[in-house]
């Protein structure tokens, strides 16, 4: 029997709900320090970023997170696109050589 895709994330409101294209922040604590991360809808993705995570494209129309420092270090240019997958699994990869990072 097939599955079904069926989206129950209240986080991702549309375009007319509370965070626009754009899902609501969150605070994640990891081993690498505390983040604030904001989910990115596919509609919202106009832009082709680089993964710091998988050192590959993030191409147009294609959902992801922004993550950026909770400490207030840095500015919005230290601000990272990274996929979904990426992002959760960064903990047991190394970052790329891209990413300076």
């Amino acid at each position: 029997m097939p599955r079904r895709n069926r989206s129950h994330r209240s986080e991702r409101p549309g375009p007319q709900g509370g965070g626009g294209w754009f899902g609501v922040e969150s605070r994640e604590e990891g081993p690498d320090g505390d983040w604030v991360v904001r989910p990115v809808t596919g509609a919202a993705a106009v832009k082709v970023y680089r993964c710091p995570g998988c050192d590959h494209e993030i191409p147009v129309g294609v959902a992801h997170v922004v993550a950026w420092r909770a400490d207030g270090i840095g500015s919005v240019d230290d601000r990272r696109h990274w996929h979904r997958a990426c992002w959760n699994n960064r903990g047991n990869r190394r970052i790329s050589r891209r990413s300076g990072r």
